[in-house]
Order: C-alpha cells, then structure tokens, then sequence
C-alpha cells in the first residue's frame, strides 16, 4: 500500500478548486489500486484530496493537529470536515489544545512519519506563516521523502 500525505493552500477560489480536483485525481489514479491518503481536512486542499481519495477507493487517515482544530476552520467547511472524519479508517489526534502554527507543522511531520510520498498543493512561493505548505515541502525534502507538486496551469490563490 502506498501512502500519501497531502499539504496544501487554504481559501482556494473555487475555479482553483476544480483545477486541483482534476490534477489530483489524475494523480491519484497512478498509484490505485492499494492507497492510503493522510490529510489533517483543512479546508481547501486538504479536502479535496481527501474527497478524491474516497472517491477513487482509498482509504483516508486523518491527523488532528489539536483539540480546538475544527473549530478554526471556516464554518461553512464543518459539515465536510465531520462527513470526511466519519469515513476514516484511522485517526490520530495529537495531544496540543490551541489550533495553532506549531500544532499544524506538528501534525505535517507526523504524516511524514508514515507518507511515502507527499503531495504538494502549492503555488511554490514561501510559507505565509509557520507550518504553511513550503515549510512541510522543506521537511519532507529535507528526510527525504518525495514530494509531488501538484500546481495546475491557470490555478491561483486568494
């Protein structure tokens, strides 16, 4: 079984969010049938990967970063977030309180601990804050875990 972990932007525009899911699946579809997904179901790429994986037969883990994650996210991506973390195989949830920075970089190595590759929703430009996609991209590259950016043409983001 091959297991991916995903990083990605947040607050992507819908036309972007088609963009992704199209790449992704095609992505996603080189490694079926046997996939395993890793994703912490931030809103935005995070969720796409994860509905794309199920979509396609794989089986979703979910890292929670901290105890009061969920309710950092935009509301209106709760209802996606509960029906993704109800269809998980797995779940680990780490022990910080505070959804911060530091818990969501926490919860990125810790999928690198078991991804054997990591997909990378990035627009390649810096992190705009700790823990942001280009730090886990450095981390994975940095133990040397293979990263796939996934970054499609005409793609853009708030």
């Amino acid at each position: 079984m091959v297991r991916i972990a995903v990083s990605g932007h947040r607050g992507l525009p819908e036309e972007a969010a088609v963009l992704i899911d199209r790449v992704i699946r095609e992505a996603l579809a080189e490694y079926l049938p046997d996939i395993s997904g890793l994703s912490c179901l931030a809103d935005g790429a995070d969720q796409i990967f994860a509905r794309v994986l199920l979509d396609l037969g794989g089986a979703l883990e979910v890292l929670i970063p901290a105890k009061e994650y969920r309710d950092g996210l935009p509301s209106e991506c709760h209802a996606t977030y509960d029906e993704l973390l109800g269809r998980a195989v797995r779940v680990l949830r780490l022990d910080f309180v505070e959804s911060t920075s530091e818990s969501h970089m926490a919860a990125s190595a810790r999928m690198l601990d078991d991804a054997d590759v990591l997909f990378a929703v990035w627009d390649g430009q810096p992190a705009r804050g700790y823990g942001g996609t280009a730090d886990v991209v450095a981390e994975a590259r940095r133990r040397e875990v293979p990263v796939r950016v996934i970054w499609p043409e005409g793609a853009r983001r708030d």
